[in-house]
């Protein structure tokens, strides 16, 4: 039991994602600084901006749910941890995962959008409810496509659902990226990606310039701080993610590791230079862009890999 809490609590669950989080936080800020001629912020900023936050006073509306309101932000947090979790353990010890994990992994990848719009309409605040409001409907575009690119490694895989022996298969055979279905998968995989970190171009929900902050509107304080700290692992996690599914993960011998590395890292910049290069789409364009070509290049990576290519 202690050794779970240590693993949930410490390595590689919260503490090791929030300060891998908040590294990947300064590396987004410094790009996008860097794309805007601009110097960017210290190293140590997302750790002062953490701190700051934490000591201003919570403000809870008047009018909203006000357990609903301060559970909301926990729930996120608990969630994106326990992924991050699940994905460290699988790629330390393949091994040791456990039938189904993916399926786990997807569910609670989808608490993160469902927490923020919980949190959004207990607050009482029509700009935060409109925001809750495109949030909900955004997971219902990016969602289907998203699952259906999860599915065509499981395919290749011969029907594996546990992370661990798709990893190992493709030590054993090649990444799941190294094949037209895998490449038309990643792809849509990386599109409902950057949805599900809310970002340009489909920050619609949180939109600064048409409903200033949207679902977090309300927040201020510690529940703010644990949203943003949250959404700063969720830029670690996702990413991530995906290196496991179509990339080979990590491989933790000698010059493997910076290999590995080196894949999240490009990924990374892939996902900054996409918001850093686009406008923010409307909730109208956002959904027949996913049901429509997203959805379409979806089933075609998942008809391609079941003819084999």
């Amino acid at each position: 039991m202690t050794k779970i809490l240590l693993q949930i609590l410490i390595f590689p669950g919260f503490l090791f994602t929030a300060i891998l989080g908040c590294l990947v936080s300064w590396i987004d800020r410094k790009v996008t600084a860097r794309v805007q001629w601009r110097v960017g912020p210290p190293l140590l900023q997302p750790f002062y901006d953490f701190v700051k936050l934490l000591g201003k006073e919570t403000i809870v509306p008047e009018g909203g749910a006000r357990r609903i309101f301060l559970i909301a932000p926990l729930i996120a947090l608990a969630a994106i941890t326990l992924v991050s979790t699940l994905l460290w353990q699988v790629l330390l010890w393949p091994q040791q995962s456990f039938l189904g994990d993916l399926i786990v992994v997807i569910y609670l990848l989808t608490v993160l959008p469902i927490a923020v719009i919980i949190g959004g309409a207990a607050s009482a605040n029509p700009l935060a409810s409109l925001g809750a409001s495109r949030e909900m409907k955004l997971i219902l575009g990016y969602e289907l496509p998203f699952i259906l690119a999860l599915f065509v490694p499981v395919i290749q895989a011969g029907g594996k659902i546990r992370l661990g022996e798709l990893l190992t298969w493709q030590w054993t055979n090649h990444p799941f990226l190294y094949s037209w279905s895998g490449i038309v998968a990643f792809v849509v995989a990386i599109l409902c990606m950057q949805a599900k970190l809310g970002l340009v171009p489909f920050d619609m929900s949180e939109a600064e310039t048409e409903i200033i902050a949207g679902p977090y509107i309300e927040y201020s304080g510690a529940p703010l701080t644990l949203y943003k700290l949250t959404r700063w692992m969720m830029l670690f996690v996702l990413p991530m993610f995906l290196v496991i599914m179509f990339m080979g993960g990590i491989v933790f011998s000698s010059w493997h590791i910076l290999w590995g590395i080196l894949k999240y890292v490009i990924l990374l910049v892939v996902v900054i230079l996409i918001r850093n290069t686009n406008p923010r789409l409307r909730i109208d364009q956002a959904m027949r862009f996913f049901w429509g070509p997203v959805t379409g290049l979806a089933l075609l990576a998942v008809i391609l890999a079941f003819v084999g290519v």
